[in-house]
């Protein structure tokens, strides 16, 4: 079944990091890898995909780091998972636009995939980080 990688789980935890940690002021990485546990290294590569699409400003030197580039609100789970996972197509054959599968015309199960991916975005796309931000722990909706 689909699994979302350290990677995805990562990148929705330093979102939500900068998110709750927002000051208007740009967050030293080392700040955001010890909140969460989580190296310096494998973040930066994390930090790097979420910069390059715009979803944070970093800035180097002193006084520098990372924060958002939007409100929470703005985000939402879907988009932070896509950019991180590539696709969160349940079968290969989803992950192209159009569907190039051979077997596309006789095909059984296409459908029920389809519907499956369908519902996995409308969920994801249905989470801003202003949502996460506000769940309640331990036992909160979502679980990351």
């Amino acid at each position: 079944m689909m699994k979302i990688s350290t990677k995805g789980r990562y990148a929705l935890r330093v979102m939500i990091d900068l998110a709750e940690n927002n000051t208007g002021n740009y967050i030293p990485l080392k700040d955001i890898a010890a909140r969460q546990d989580i190296s310096e290294k494998y973040l930066e590569s994390i930090i790097s995909a979420l910069t390059k699409a715009h979803f944070l400003e970093g800035l180097r030197g002193k006084g520098g780091g990372y924060k958002l580039t939007r409100e929470p609100a703005q985000y939402t789970v879907g988009s932070i998972l896509k950019l991180t996972e590539g696709s969160l197509a349940p079968v290969a054959c989803l992950d192209d636009n159009p569907n190039k599968c051979p077997r596309i015309s006789s095909c059984k199960t296409l459908s029920m995939w389809e519907n499956f991916y369908k519902m996995i975005e409308d969920y994801f796309d249905g989470i801003t980080l202003e949502d996460l931000l506000h769940s309640q722990t331990p036992g909160n909706d979502y679980v990351i």
